[in-house]
């Protein structure tokens, strides 16, 4: 009886602290990427990017007080690190249907409920070689949010492809599996929110896909392509998540505060609670991986910090949004199968959504190898071929 009691006040605390997590006052202003274009302006390369604030509160007013932007430059191969560009930066916001120059001197802003600010921030390199020297750009956007819940300091970044406009020769590379299949893993560039997730796919894969070939793309490139990446400073942690995660093998992307305080941002501190306790129970009788079954695909597709290539080393990740449509969409155009994978170097294989249900075994057998690599190789995208 005594037991009962303890677990059910242990329940009632879980309960309410989820609660808690979920209505506490916080911010509910989110940055997000629309466009940006280059053009040759009075000799000096011009790059223009537009950005929407949006705040999505039904009732709460909130601040912007303070926003700074910050560029890293980075060479084409091995993403190389580049210094000392000399630029001008000046920055805009849309008022009253006209576009207002701030000097560089971003003045508190206030965006009022389920509404929208417009960003313009214009860079104008004097550097003739620019082009040359650099091919990506990852913009850094370090702002303050003010209001009812204090102020917040976040950070968001978005990539750049300079190239991004050109047509450039498809690479594609053959990688053997088996007797009866084959894999033909394609090249592309480091892909970004900026990248349409439908058009970018079937753009690499023009002129590349046979007849019953099945198209696979992995879930990270996917989801950093739907801007499903986060930076850990925008994470409010809590007792919670830095107790729980050391339940993990420390390989583990649910190892650290970052990782488990997202996956309770998403399902609950009580559901994480209740299945980590099931999950070790069923340790016991030799039975592993419970506690993913229990929490769904959230937990499992969470990828962190240094697990993924440069520059997203540096985020974490989160499992991509309405793969199903998005497999039915490509599939529907290249009229091929298509499928969302994740997939690693240790034989794990899960197809996460696919066109056609009737594929999934023929890929789980043949992706083992793991084709598209583990590291920086850029191929996210694999054809899997029958062999004729």
């Amino acid at each position: 009886m005594i037991l009962i009691n303890i677990l059910l006040v242990l329940l009632i605390f879980l309960v309410l602290s989820d609660l808690y997590i979920k209505n506490s006052p916080k911010s509910k202003l989110n940055l997000v990427p629309i466009n940006y274009k280059i053009k040759k302006k009075d000799g000096l390369n011009e790059l223009i990017i537009d950005l929407k604030i949006s705040n999505k509160s039904k009732t709460k007013e909130t601040m912007v007080s303070n926003i700074n932007f910050e560029l890293d430059f980075f060479k084409s191969k091995g993403n190389e690190y580049c210094q000392n560009f000399n630029y001008q930066e000046d920055i805009y916001i849309y008022e009253n249907n006209k576009i207002k120059n701030l000097n560089n001197y971003w003045p508190t802003t206030i965006i009022k409920s389920n509404s929208e600010l417009f960003v313009r921030i214009i860079y104008k390199f004097s550097n003739n070689n620019f082009r040359k020297k650099i091919k990506y750009l990852w913009l850094k956007i370090y702002w303050e949010n003010y209001g009812h819940f204090g102020i917040s300091n976040n950070k968001d970044c978005f990539l750049i492809n300079l190239d991004g406009q050109k047509q450039r020769p498809k690479k594609v590379f053959e990688i053997p599996i088996n007797n009866k299949y084959k894999a033909f893993a394609i090249k592309t560039d480091l892909l970004g929110c900026f990248d349409n997730p439908v058009n970018t796919v079937i753009e690499y894969c023009k002129g590349i896909v046979e007849k019953n070939d099945i198209l696979t793309i992995g879930e990270s490139p996917l989801a950093i392509m739907q801007n499903r990446y986060i930076s850990p400073q925008n994470l409010e942690y809590s007792l919670f998540s830095k107790a729980l995660c050391y339940f993990f093998h420390p390989t583990s992307s649910l190892a650290t505060a970052c990782g488990m305080q997202l996956l309770i941002n998403r399902i609950g501190v009580t559901r994480i609670t209740f299945s980590l306790f099931v999950g070790c129970l069923f340790k016991l009788v030799g039975i592993k991986g419970m506690f993913y079954r229990l929490t769904g695909s959230e937990s499992s597709l969470i990828d962190d910090m240094s697990g993924t290539v440069t520059p997203y080393d540096k985020s974490i990740v989160m499992g991509p949004l309405n793969a199903d449509l998005f497999c039915k969409e490509v599939s529907n155009y290249l009229n091929i199968d298509v499928a969302v994978v994740d997939v690693n170097d240790l034989g794990g294989v899960k197809v996460l959504a696919s066109s056609n249900k009737k594929v999934n075994k023929i890929l789980k057998r043949n992706l083992l190898s793991n084709p598209a690599g583990n590291g920086d190789e850029k191929t996210p995208i694999v054809l899997i071929r029958e062999k004729k």
